[in-house]
C-alpha cells in the first residue's frame, strides 16, 4: 500500500444494500484506497413479494472482501502508457518506448529503473520479476517491434500481417520530429548553417509544447527534462510548455458578449470566427501595424496555471478593460490573448537560452500554426523567423518517420527526418516593431510580478 515503509493499519467497511454488497478499504486518514461491489440476487415468488437469501448475501460479502485484497492492481499484467498499449495491441510485444518511460515515468535512459524510488512510494511489488509489469525491454523511438503486425491486428486494421511497427512517440514529440529536421536550404535562415540544436519546435494546439534538443544535458528551471533520446536519438530533449493556448483563445472569444454577432457574420461570409477576426483587425488597425492595437490592453495567459514557471497557483490577468463590448473590443481582446501566448513562448526561450541553449529559428506545427496572426505574433514577439511545414499534419508525418525507420528504408531517424520533413512557408519578424513588443514584454513580466505581490499581501497577517 502507498505511504512509505512505516507500518499502517487499514480497515474494511461493508455496506449490504437492497441490490448489492459494497466494500471499501480505508486507511487511518479516512482515505478510500480500494472499492468493490457485488450484486445480490432477488426473487419475486408472487406479485409484490420479494425474497433474498442470507447465504447469497454472505457469499457476496466474501466476494467483495476478496476483491479488495485482489484489486485493478494485483490482477493487472502490465501497466502501459497509451502509445505503448497501442504498440502492444498491434504486435503483441510488451516492449516500451524510451520516450514514454523517460518523459512520463521515472526511467533513466542511462541507468534504467531506480529500485529505491518504488520502495520509497510503497510500490516495491513493481520491482519484482525485473519490472515486467512496467517494462523491462525498452526501445528507442523508430525501432522495429517484434515481427510487425500480428494477423489479428492486421485483420482489424485492414492491413497485411507482418508490416513493420515502430516503437512509438508521445504525440507532441512526434510533431517535433515531423518538423525539426526539415532541409531549410534556400530560405535565408540562420539555422541553415547551424546544428539542429539551434531549432525549437513549438507544437501548438489546445496547449503548447516547446521542444529543444542539445548534444549535452541542459537543466532549465521550470522546463521538463533533459531526457536522453526521447525525441531525436542521440540528443537530449528539453520540453517547455503552456497549459492552455488554443483553449484559452476559445475561452476569451466565446465568452465575450459580441461572440454571437461574430459567429453570425463569420457564418454569413463562410469563414471561421478566427479568419473573420483577423480580417476585422486589418480593418480597424488603419495605418498602424495590427499589433499596436493592444497598446493599452495586456493579458497574462495563465488561466490554468503555469507549466514552465512551475507554478500551478498562477491565474490569468487582463488589464485595460473598458465598458464597450462590441466586435472591435472582442477583436482586440483576441489579439491581446494571442500576443500573451507569444510572450509566454518568449519567456520560455529566454529561460532555455539562459541555461545554455542557443535558438535561432522556430518550427511551428499544430492547429494554431494554421492561424497567420498567431504565427506572425510569434515571429514579431520572439524576434525569430518561424518555419511552417509543407504538411500541416506534422504529428502524423513524425509518426510516419518512425514507421519508415522501422521498415528499414532509412538508416536513422535523422535521415528520415531530413527526407520526409519539408518547409512550406517561412514567416520573418517585423524588426521595425521590436521596440513596441519589448515594452509590452516588460508589462507582461510586471503582470506576474504584481500577481505574486498580491498573493503575498493576501497571505500576510
Amino acid at each position: 500500500m502507498p505511504g512509505g515503509n512505516e507500518p499502517r493499519s487499514y480497515y474494511v467497511g461493508v455496506d449490504v444494500g437492497t441490490g448489492s454488497v459494497r466494500a471499501a478499504l480505508v486507511d487511518q486518514r479516512g482515505t478510500l484506497l480500494a472499492f468493490a461491489d457485488q450484486p445480490i440476487n432477488q426473487w419475486e415468488p408472487q406479485f409484490n413479494h420479494h425474497e433474498q437469501s442470507s447465504e447469497d448475501i454472505w457469499a457476496a460479502c466474501c466476494v467483495v472482501s476478496k476483491n479488495l485484497r485482489e484489486t485493478c492492481w494485483d490482477k493487472a499484467g502490465h501497466f502501459f502508457d497509451l502509445p505503448d498499449f497501442l504498440s502492444w495491441k498491434a504486435t503483441g510485444v510488451t516492449a516500451r518506448s524510451l520516450c514514454s518511460l523517460v518523459c512520463k515515468w521515472t526511467y533513466s535512459a542511462e541507468k534504467g529503473w531506480d529500485d529505491s524510488f518504488w520502495k520509497m512510494v510503497g510500490l516495491e511489488d513493481l520491482v519484482t520479476d525485473n519490472y515486467s509489469k512496467i517494462g523491462n525491454q525498452v526501445l528507442p523511438p523508430g525501432a522495429s517491434l517484434g515481427s510487425g503486425l500480428t494477423p489479428e491486428a492486421a485483420k482489424d486494421l485492414g492491413l497485411p500481417p507482418g508490416i513493420a511497427v515502430a516503437a512509438s512517440l508521445i504525440d507532441a514529440h512526434a510533431g517535433g520530429l515531423g518538423v525539426i529536421g526539415a532541409d531549410v536550404k534556400g530560405h535565408g535562415l540562420a539555422c541553415e548553417g547551424q546544428p539542429v540544436t539551434s531549432r525549437l519546435a513549438v507544437i501548438c494546439g489546445t496547449s503548447s509544447c516547446h521542444m529543444g534538443i542539445s548534444k549535452n544535458p541542459i537543466f532549465v528551471p521550470g522546463v521538463w527534462g533533459p531526457y536522453f533520446s526521447a525525441m531525436v536519438p542521440g540528443f537530449w530533449l528539453n520540453e517547455g510548455g503552456q497549459s492552455v493556448t488554443g483553449k484559452l483563445i476559445d475561452h476569451m472569444v466565446q465568452g465575450h458578449a459580441a461572440f454571437p454577432e461574430l459567429q453570425a457574420k463569420a457564418t454569413a461570409r463562410g469563414q471561421s470566427v478566427y479568419a473573420y477576426l483577423n480580417s476585422h483587425l486589418d480593418l480597424i488597425k488603419k495605418a498602424q501595424p495590427v499589433g499596436f492595437l493592444t497598446v493599452d490592453l495586456h493579458v497574462w495567459p495563465d488561466f490554468h496555471g503555469n507549466r514552465s514557471l512551475a507554478d500551478l497557483t498562477l491565474k490569468g490577468m487582463v488589464t485595460g478593460l473598458k465598458l464597450s463590448q462590441d466586435l472591435d473590443d472582442l477583436a482586440i481582446l483576441y489579439l491581446a490573448t494571442v500576443q500573451a501566448i507569444a510572450f509566454g513562448t518568449r519567456l520560455i526561450i529566454e529561460a532555455m537560452e539562459s541555461a545554455g541553449h542557443s535558438i535561432s529559428t522556430l518550427f511551428l506545427c499544430g492547429g494554431l500554426s494554421k492561424n497567420p496572426l498567431f504565427v506572425q505574433m510569434h515571429a514579431d514577439i520572439t524576434g525569430l523567423p518561424v518555419v511552417l511545414s509543407q504538411e500541416v499534419e506534422s504529428v502524423l508525418v513524425g509518426a510516419a518517420v518512425l514507421g519508415a525507420c522501422a521498415s528499414g528504408d532509412f538508416a536513422s531517424v535523422q535521415e528520415a527526418m531530413a527526407k520526409m520533413s519539408k518547409v512550406g512557408k517561412v514567416v520573418f519578424p517585423r524588426h521595425e516593431d521590436k521596440r513596441y513588443y519589448d515594452k509590452k514584454y516588460q508589462v507582461f513580466l510586471k503582470l506576474v510580478e504584481h500577481q505574486k505581490e498580491y498573493a503575498a499581501i493576501m497571505k500576510g497577517d
